[in-house]
């Protein structure tokens, strides 16, 4: 069974730093890409950024860029999100993505909240 389990979400102050964890399992991940959402109340889900757990490639939104970081652990089966000079707007629900061309896998989420 597919798992992907995100940790780290808590409350911050802006300009403060974050590194959500994403733990995944259950399968070989070769080929997928690995992706980070964000949902804020009344808000649609929205792409937050990706890598590609073999080649290590990764691409981000506007919002993220220059602050936000994404890296994974092949060995410890890992994927992270480090946050910096965070903001209020950054306040969401983040959850980790596994997709290739025929499977897409979701976490539950992780809370950030961000206070200004």
């Amino acid at each position: 069974q597919v798992q992907l389990v995100e940790s780290g979400g808590r409350l911050v102050q802006a300009g403060g730093s974050l590194r959500l964890s994403c733990a995944v399992s259950g399968r070989s991940f070769a080929g997928y890409s690995m992706g980070w959402f964000r949902q804020a109340p009344g808000k649609d889900r929205e792409f937050v950024g990706s890598i590609g757990w073999s080649s290590g490639r990764t691409n981000y939104a506007d919002p993220g860029k220059g602050r936000f970081t994404i890296s994974r652990d092949v060995d410890k089966n890992m994927v992270h999100l480090q946050m910096n000079n965070l903001k209020p707007e950054d306040t969401a629900v983040y959850f980790c993505h596994a997709q290739d061309i025929s499977n897409s896998y979701w976490g539950q989420g992780t809370q950030v909240t961000v206070s200004s």
